[in-house]
């Protein structure tokens, strides 16, 4: 088997072992009417290994160009070939380890999300717009990438659609300009990000400030590395505005609250979208969430949604798994940011919910371990549940006055890096002399059985 079969068992055929993105340049054109998408990738990359092919995850879209160019000379191409979702570039001559190289790949055609073990992921049209959800491997239904969380990359994207809407896409909108009844949009994220996380969310949005100060929530007193204020922004069709300001009138408040406990939100701002249409979850992206109209009431149910995925921010995006196996230090962390947000808000104490938590797994089948749950089961609320149950046993190993101090070095020595368990694992018994985290974790993270709550 190949590297790109082989570089994770949960999803085979996604990335490549034999090359590193450096870079995303993303130029596209969307024609909302028909669906329409014509895309111009450049992707910069370093060979990791001697290669004689170059191969891209890309789905459902027809490539029509292909160049490669090396040390700023053309590399030759033996040819190219497209099959199961996979761009094949064959060279004439083998590159050698560690060559930089960049890539140029036009396609086009009419995105569509891919169907798969995790249901419809990928670039879906809504009734007004587009909405991009890609974990875990959507990225490849709308431009050609080294697609696997580990493979972390800069991007810029430039899209071109109709005026009169608004695509909102990851890290700061940089650029806008407009020709005839087109506008063009440029945004940059230069933090390193996974190919799942980057989105295009299209719609005829409206963009507001949420700085909104929550009422009745305890503001705690943020460490003086954390005093800058975060941006937070709306992007939301005009006629949700007022039920949107409502239903996310905590988000400054949650911000605060999260980056006391995990340290300085990891990017420059965020951005919460809003969909006309209805969401059966909401999503992250890196540095902003998508949101349906839904999930904009006050209930416990709708406002820890709405933390969870700012909590991913840090948890996901920052610090992302190395292998999907690992997906626990996505959800189960931010299964925990939920608790603590309940906590904070007056709404329940963490311990109660880690009680209901425990009374609710009791009750269900005592067969995954979710720390390895399999590709079938990765997303199985167990894996959310019981890894915050996890990390609340591991905060009694920890202690109470040294647990934030340990999740805020852990988020600071990997911040936009790539993270596995064992390194959760080292950090606890470097900080905490006298902690065995790894024996503390193991029962729950790979045992079938239920641990008893202590």
């Amino acid at each position: 088997m190949n590297a790109v079969e082989t570089l994770d068992p949960y999803t085979p055929g996604h990335g490549s072992a034999d090359f590193r993105v450096v870079h995303y340049d993303l130029e596209l054109d969307c024609r909302l009417a028909s669906n329409r998408l014509i895309g111009k990738a450049t992707v910069s990359g370093v060979t990791t290994a001697k290669v004689r092919s170059l191969v891209f995850s890309l789905a459902g879209l027809k490539v029509g160009k292909v160049s490669v160019k090396s040390a700023g000379k053309a590399v030759k191409i033996a040819k190219y070939a497209q099959r199961n979702e996979q761009l094949l570039i064959s060279l004439s001559e083998p590159m050698s380890k560690d060559k930089k190289f960049t890539a140029e790949i036009r396609y086009e055609g009419n995105p569509g999300p891919s169907v798969g073990l995790w249901g419809d992921v990928g670039w879906e049209e809504l009734d007004d717009g587009v909405l991009v959800a890609g974990q875990p491997t959507g990225a490849p239904s709308w431009f050609p990438c080294n697609d696997h969380p580990s493979q972390k990359a800069s991007f810029r994207i430039s899209i071109s659609t109709d005026a009169n809407y608004r695509p909102v896409c990851n890290g700061t909108l940089v650029a806008r300009t407009t020709k005839s009844s087109r506008e063009t949009w440029v945004y940059e994220q230069p933090e390193p990000m996974a190919t799942y996380l980057a989105t295009v969310q299209i719609g005829r949005y409206e963009l507001l400030g949420l700085e909104e100060q929550a009422r009745g929530v305890h503001r705690l007193e943020q460490p003086e590395a954390t005093a800058q204020v975060v941006p937070l922004a709306l992007a939301v069709p005009a006629r949700l505005r007022s039920v949107a300001l409502r239903g996310l009138s905590k988000q400054r408040a949650m911000m605060d609250t999260f980056e006391y406990c995990f340290g300085p939100y990891p990017f420059a701002g965020y951005t919460v979208v809003v969909t006309e249409d209805s969401l059966e979850i909401p999503l992250e992206a890196q540095s902003l969430s998508i949101i349906g109209r839904n999930h904009l009431d006050r209930s416990w149910e709708s406002q820890r949604l709405i933390a969870h995925e700012l909590s991913h921010q840090w948890f996901g995006n920052s610090l992302t798994l190395s292998r999907w196996e690992d997906i626990w230090l996505h959800e189960g962390f931010a299964c925990y940011a939920e608790w603590i947000w309940s906590e904070v808000s007056g709404t329940m104490s963490i311990a109660d919910r880690a009680r209901a938590a425990h009374r609710m797994l009791a009750q269900q089948p005592q067969d995954l371990l979710i720390g390895a749950p399999g590709p079938e089961l990765m997303f199985d609320d167990r894996v959310y549940k019981r890894g915050a149950l996890a990390l609340h046993a591991l905060r009694g190993a920890v202690g109470e006055d040294q647990f934030l101090p340990f999740i805020r070095e852990w988020t600071s020595r990997f911040r936009h890096a790539s993270v596995r368990t064992s390194d959760l694992v080292a950090l606890a018994e470097e900080l905490v002399p006298g902690c065995q985290a790894a024996q503390v974790l193991e029962p729950w993270l790979y045992r079938a059985e239920l641990p008893d709550l202590s």
